[in-house]
């Protein structure tokens, strides 16, 4: 299975000693405003740094999926997170749809083998999850099926939730593009109705994640007037402060079950 032997190519870099924020020979899907194939480089503060560096030894290499809608606030917060923690960045729909050949052929593959495409996307996740110091930003089937939400657990699951409203805006106005697997287009009316349709399928899943990142409550918290006001950098801040919360729960509760 092509998958698998993608997976195969992906083990060696994954293990290499100087992390990078992509994979070298897999294009990172073009964000809104910007469609360079070259890998994104992001400014990191220095509140960033400390915030990442003070959670990374608990972290221990942990692997953090993100979920949720896809746009490119999810996909822009995925990368600069694993730029502050110095990890691999992993779109899963993007390897899935180097292992089938491209966009065309996931298309065509849909089409013929439905089920086969599901289980490529499980085939990734599995691979993917076996691995450590990864940020992967997960594609919308990855939590339509149990097996996935399962491989998710080995890691940090983590749901980024955006308005559909904002995310339909960046896919009529912004161009943002959407992997193979997500057929909408149309008015503004219509992508968001296309939206809302997978957001009813994924809701559940995304309800499974570890913890939820949702954008109005860092713009209601910070004091912003506009949802477009927060940065990627709140975003992926807010994400730290999570995942610390998180580790610092485990913790205690490790602690608690240690005999006296």
């Amino acid at each position: 299975m092509k998958v698998v032997q993608l997976a195969q190519q992906l083990r060696p870099l994954v293990g290499h000693s100087r992390p990078t924020t992509i994979c070298h020979h897999l294009k990172p899907r073009a964000l809104a405003n910007n469609n360079h194939d070259s890998i994104t480089q992001f400014d990191l503060s220095l509140t960033l740094k400390r915030k990442a560096a003070e959670i990374s030894p608990d972290l221990k290499g942990t692997c953090l999926f993100l979920v949720g809608i896809n746009s490119s606030i999810k996909s822009n917060s995925a990368q600069l997170l694993a730029e502050a923690l110095r990890y691999y960045y992993f779109d899963s729909d993007s390897v899935v749809e180097e292992a089938l050949g491209g966009k065309d052929a996931v298309r065509s593959f849909i089409k013929t083998d439905l089920k086969g495409f599901r289980d490529s996307e499980t085939e990734v996740l599995k691979q993917l999850s076996s691995m450590g110091r990864l940020v992967v930003c997960a594609g919308n089937g990855a939590v339509q099926c149990a097996a996935n939400l399962a491989l998710m657990r080995h890691g940090i699951s983590i749901w980024i939730d955006v308005p559909l409203d904002m995310v339909a805006k960046q896919i009529v106005l912004e161009n943002f593009q959407l992997p193979a697997a997500e057929t909408i287009n149309g008015s503004y009316s219509e992508v968001l109705t296309q939206l809302t349709a997978i957001y009813e399928d994924s809701r559940n899943g995304y309800a499974t994640a570890d913890t939820t990142i949702a954008l109005q409550n860092i713009a209601s918290r910070l004091g912003y007037d506009t949802l477009d006001a927060v940065t990627t950098e709140d975003m992926v801040l807010e994400t730290l402060k999570e995942v610390e919360r998180l580790m610092r729960a485990k913790k205690l509760m490790e602690e608690a079950a240690r005999p006296f």
